[in-house]
């Protein structure tokens, strides 16, 4: 690379094998020791012949410009003329001195945005936490495609964009996942002790803190099952296959696993609410979560189970629903006002009908 092909290629004048040579040296060159040197060749041996402040330079550069430009207006006899190419050729050559130094610090400019933009992704991974409200179902769209829809009280925490070889979220709660697909870069749901890793996959997972279980139900694709006992320290439990479900316990690490129907497990992204000879415990624990209310049940009817399903019904009438269905009944506790000026939960208590 040399001074004058920098200036050919100012003035729109390269060929496209120089062109090529141009911006590789931008791109390669310019920041190196020899490629400095290049570019404030000419900048700083100007200084070292002036005996002036950095204002001062920039004046007196401009003056010796604007003396060509009056010797080229002056008249043949009265002072010396310099032809339009020479004159033209002089001041290319002097903005020239000026830009390289510009175009120096512009591709300087362009590799710190490069790695600030470096910093500020590493320093922007895990800064983002989603919280779907009791009482509704959120929906969010991840930077890599995913979508994740969120089942009552869930909380996903993920990060602005995908770092490094994995897509890595956590999920307290309930969570359907619509993996976008990347097999050079696995998506990973972690819930604690239990890891869901897929690459393009649809799949359900449920992982209420106060539940024993994890659950997971997969739609499609492929998911692996991973158990972590330290950190960094995983075991492969196995992978799952379309139509299966699988409960894993936290406490004990049991796997429960089978195969058939799944709407039951993923329907409530829909709205729908499927019961299949459910206990009546059960029944209780997902309305309680879905309303925001406390439901007790009663001993006796605890062998109670339920078939039934119920798309986006208020809960005043599931519950008489089941009374209709099942010799129970129901009694609604009146809220208490407490010292916060707010309001106890809400609270039901199912039991026999007399």
């Amino acid at each position: 690379m040399t001074k004058d092909l920098l200036i050919k290629f100012l003035n729109n004048n390269c060929t496209k094998a120089e062109l090529q040579e141009v911006l590789f040296w931008a791109e390669k060159e310019a920041l190196t020791d020899k490629g400095r040197e290049l570019g404030f060749e000419d900048w700083m041996h100007y200084k070292e012949d002036e005996g002036l402040e950095d204002d001062e330079r920039f004046i007196e550069l401009f003056d010796r410009i604007q003396e060509k430009i009056d010797e080229q207006d002056k008249p043949e006899g009265k002072g010396r003329t310099i032809t339009s190419h020479s004159f033209k050729e002089w001041l290319t050559r002097a903005a020239a001195i000026l830009l390289i130094p510009v175009l120096a610090f512009l591709f300087y400019t362009l590799s710190e945005n490069r790695t600030f933009n470096l910093q500020y992704a590493t320093a922007a991974v895990d800064s983002l936490e989603i919280i779907a409200p009791i009482g509704s179902r959120t929906v969010v769209q991840l930077s890599d495609g995913t979508t994740v829809h969120l089942n009552y009280g869930s909380r996903l925490k993920y990060p602005h964009f995908f770092p490094g070889n994995t897509r890595e979220v956590e999920l307290q709660g309930e969570g359907f996942f619509e993996v976008a697909h990347n097999p050079e870069k696995p998506f990973i749901v972690k819930t604690g002790k239990l890891n869901v890793k897929a690459l393009g996959t649809a799949f359900n997972v449920m992982a209420y803190p106060e539940n024993a279980e994890v659950q997971t139900t997969l739609v499609n694709g492929k998911v692996v099952l991973e158990e972590q006992y330290a950190p960094g320290e995983l075991h492969t439990l196995g992978s799952m296959e379309p139509g299966q479900h699988v409960a894993y316990n936290k406490e004990t690490g049991a796997v429960v696993s089978k195969i058939g129907t799944i709407d039951k497990y993923v329907g409530w992204k829909e709205g729908k609410l499927i019961f299949e000879d459910t206990p009546i415990l059960e029944v209780a624990e997902r309305l309680s979560r879905m309303f925001n209310v406390n439901i007790q049940v009663d001993t006796e009817i605890e062998d109670y189970v339920y078939t039934v399903t119920f798309i986006d019904e208020p809960l005043f009438q599931i519950l008489d629903l089941m009374t209709i269905a099942t010799p129970v009944t129901y009694t609604v506790i009146k809220r208490i006002k407490l010292p916060d000026e707010t309001y106890s939960r809400q609270k039901i208590i199912i039991e026999k009908k007399e």
